[in-house]
């Protein structure tokens, strides 16, 4: 399971993207297998990377369907395989730490 935080910028829009934020969460909201969770700065979703990798290249495909000609893209990928992580249980890891 991959844990993938992703983030858009639309250039040349202005300085509000959430319109085009939007656009590309909609493509994801309720997709099956892919949970995601919205962030302030990036979107990070967990599932098969197979199917994560081609719901970013929907939602890039979302945001480009508003009008606008340019967009970059940030992909971070955390794809552990000698154990299972969520995103739930890293926020945990961290939280007891800090309890520590």
């Amino acid at each position: 399971m991959a844990i993938v935080a992703i983030n858009m910028v639309p250039l040349g829009m202005g300085p509000s993207v959430s319109k085009y934020v939007a656009a590309a969460e909609k493509v994801i909201v309720n997709r099956p297998g892919i949970k995601r969770e919205l962030g302030p700065m990036f979107t990070t979703l967990e599932g098969d990377l197979d199917e994560i990798i081609q719901a970013i290249r929907e939602m890039q495909e979302a945001v480009f369907e508003t009008g606008v000609d340019r967009v970059i893209t940030t992909i971070k990928i955390d794809d552990r395989r000698d154990k299972k992580a969520t995103m739930q249980e890293k926020l945990a890891s961290v939280n007891a730490k800090l309890a520590e």
